[in-house]
């Protein structure tokens, strides 16, 4: 099932396109609405998923690399075993693992993750993301359909 990834590939040229463009036409922290609720912001982020540790002095960098890597070797394995009939799971799998891929490169390039997707309502704004994480959110709830699903034919059974 390694032939899914070209779809891991798909996500890191765009997230990393993406990202080559807004830090080419923004400024750090720049920010222009694109439609109601919804502005394009280049941020820095330090942290892992909602910032979380972005404030931890530095050692985080290292400790979210190697989450990574270790996530990306998961993954991998994972999708290399997957029998030919789970596209679904070879989808999921390929997306997240082309979101991880794509932020571990900020990681170590950059020691930070370029952000830029804002949205938000009125004055709450959700934490800024990019393609990667979208990817990683897409996949994580591929899986969790693909949970539901299984366990829906298990108790019909």
């Amino acid at each position: 099932m390694l032939k899914w990834l070209w779809l891991s590939l798909v996500v890191v040229g765009l997230d990393q396109v993406s990202k080559f463009w807004v830090v080419s036409n923004f400024r750090l922290y720049e920010s222009i609405q694109l439609l109601p609720s919804l502005n394009l912001t280049y941020v820095h982020n330090t942290g892992a998923a909602f910032s979380f540790l972005s404030t931890a002095g530095g050692w985080q960098r290292w400790f979210f690399v190697g989450i990574a890597l270790l996530a990306t070797t998961v993954l991998t394995i994972w999708l290399a075993r997957l029998k030919p009939t789970e596209r679904w799971m070879a989808a999921t799998l390929s997306l997240i693992l082309g979101g991880a891929i794509g932020n571990l490169y900020d990681r170590i390039a950059y020691a930070y993750v370029i952000d830029f997707i804002d949205v938000y309502y009125e004055t709450w704004h959700w934490p800024v993301f990019n393609v990667a994480d979208s990817a990683i959110s897409i996949g994580v709830v591929m899986m969790l359909v693909d949970i539901v699903w299984s366990n829906d034919s298990k108790t019909a059974e």
